[in-house]
């Protein structure tokens, strides 16, 4: 199963490692990596597009949540989805999408002012298979932000989710801002490529993108943070027929789920948050504990590499990380250009590469071992690259999904978070100077921040806290001990911050749960499909090749 992974940085540069990447994972790249084939648009081929503003407008002060309550809303929630049939995915014919459905939902632009501009929210849907047993609407969220619901789904519902499908219709949507939806486009394919290359983040970089999302995108910037998503999720529930929500988020998917238990408390229903991420975390912070997790998981990859005869770094597990990182790290000065194609494989894409390797199975450290080998013994960086394309969402014709523009906007709209001051910035560096060194030591101080400036962005949340959803129904939170990407204590801290919630723990490494653990896909469908609640204190064992 593809989880499109959680980055809690705010960064538009994969390269800086001082950071979490926060390119797209897993997108629609051709990377022999890739996992699953990439899915259908919908009915709609061409996601609408907002014309941009030449001053982006400022966003109105937020409304309280009342959705369905609210007589402005009444059409929105009271609208009817054309579903239809969808197309066939031209890059992969072999795709049986027969089961599936396709729509399109349409939202306010700015729920302060439902009565001016709409945004349109793309749909997959796949219909519960004993309709006379159907428990409701089950949605999904798989990560990001900048996630494809509407790709997840078509990927994975009918292997990964087959017993829920069986008293739930399954639905996919891209959020606001994400894919087939009214989409944020910051940069073209060309640039994308530059910037993705770049060895160190400069402010001249970080302005040009911020103009670019602001040309092509500005009116609908204000809009796409998380807390808007979450109101257009409850407009989707309605839109459903579902009195309450039920809900299965991974990843930034949690952050999602928990945004709309706080707006939303009374309209929940069976809620499950897997990798989850802990709302009162500024984003400095999170980035540091994130690289931490990466360090060690970065170590454990290296010693594992040494036990296999193919192996490029040697015999000595103790010396293994430093051998792979002093290569990852050369490539600054000695960058390999491809045969095939001309392409350059930087350090910042090498490391792109091998940390979207080490979120996922051993299954993926084999990609990422055979990538190393071909690179270091062969001097070919073909693999390499399309291990950094998979997680950027670059194709094999060189062009990119959003997911990687979404990231940005969506984080930095989420960001309430003053900027860091630079005895921050310092004591950030030394700390992952000091536990990820391996992953940060060519990081500076200006790297940290460049990426870590979302002034020029036009709306910010308010800062981080913890939520408690009070009033929401029981909520089941996940938690896997060696996850690098969502630390195992951002799920403690989560479960114990919300007034009704269990945590679920499972022992492994790797990104989320589900598609690791047969107990923990058991108590998870246990709970969706009869409400039964794992003891508290659970722990699951990994069993599963994701």
């Amino acid at each position: 199963m593809k989880i499109t992974l959680a980055r809690a940085s705010r960064r538009i540069l994969p390269a800086v490692l001082g950071v979490t990447v926060v390119a797209g994972c897993g997108g629609s790249g051709g990377s022999t990596a890739a996992k699953g084939p990439a899915t259908p648009p919908v009915a709609s081929a061409t996601a609408p597009t907002l014309a941009a503003a030449s001053t982006p407008p400022a966003p109105s002060p937020s409304p309280t949540a009342s959705g369905a309550d609210d007589p402005a809303l009444k059409s929105f929630y009271g609208q009817q989805i054309s579903w239809a049939s969808c197309p066939a995915d031209p890059q992969d014919q072999n795709a049986d999408l027969s089961a599936f459905q396709c729509g399109t939902a349409h939202v306010p632009l700015d729920y302060a002012n439902p009565g001016a501009d709409t945004i349109d929210i793309a749909l997959i849907r796949k219909p519960a298979v004993h309709q006379d047993q159907k428990l409701g609407s089950l949605f999904f969220n798989p990560g990001g932000p900048g996630g494809s619901g509407v790709e997840f789904l078509g990927e994975t519902a009918a292997d990964e989710f087959k017993a829920l499908n069986d008293r739930y219709d399954l639905i996919g949507f891209d959020p606001r801002g994400v894919g087939r939806s009214t989409a944020v486009h910051c940069l073209d394919d060309a640039d994308r490529d530059k910037l993705n290359a770049q060895d160190h983040a400069t402010a001249t970089t970080m302005k040009d993108f911020e103009s670019g999302c602001a040309a092509d995108s500005g009116k609908l910037l204000p809009f796409v943070g998380t807390v808007n998503a979450a109101r257009d999720l409850d407009v989707l529930r309605g839109v459903m027929g579902d009195q309450k929500l039920n809900y299965l988020g991974f990843s930034y998917g949690t952050y999602l789920g928990t945004v709309y238990a706080d707006e939303f408390p009374g309209r929940t229903g069976r809620l499950v948050l897997d990798g989850a991420m802990d709302p009162s975390l500024d984003p400095l912070t999170a980035d540091v504990q994130q690289q931490i997790g990466f360090e060690g998981v970065f170590e454990r990859f290296a010693s594992d590499c040494v036990k296999q005869s193919d192996c490029p770094l040697g015999s000595d597990a103790g010396a293994a990380a430093q051998k792979a990182a002093d290569f990852l790290d050369s490539l600054q000065a000695h960058p390999l250009t491809s045969a095939k194609d001309g392409r350059t494989l930087t350090s910042a894409e090498a490391w792109t590469g091998a940390l979207g390797m080490l979120y996922g199975s051993a299954k993926d450290w084999d990609y990422l071992r055979i990538g190393l080998t071909r690179a270091m013994k062969q001097h070919s960086p073909d693999l390499m690259l399309a291990l950094a394309d998979n997680y950027n969402g670059r194709d094999q014709n060189g062009h990119y999904s959003n997911e990687a523009d979404a990231n940005t906007a969506i984080n930095c709209a989420d960001d309430g978070a003053p900027t860091p001051t630079d005895d921050q910035l310092q004591q950030a560096l030394q700390q992952l100077q000091s536990k990820a060194p391996y992953l940060n030591r060519r990081v500076t101080i200006d790297d940290l921040r460049v990426g870590n400036d979302c002034s020029a962005f036009p709306a910010h949340a308010a800062p981080p806290h913890a939520i408690t959803a009070a009033g929401s129904a029981p909520i089941l939170v996940v938690g896997s001990t060696g996850d690098d990407a969502t630390p195992y204590a951002w799920a403690q801290h989560l479960a114990s911050s919300l007034a009704n919630a269990t945590l679920l723990t499972r022992d492994g490494d790797g990104h989320t749960g589900y598609d690791k653990s047969s107990c923990v896909q058991s108590a998870v469908n246990g709970f969706l499909l009869n409400g039964t609640m794992p003891a508290a204190g659970t722990h699951c064992s990994t069993d599963l090749t994701s």
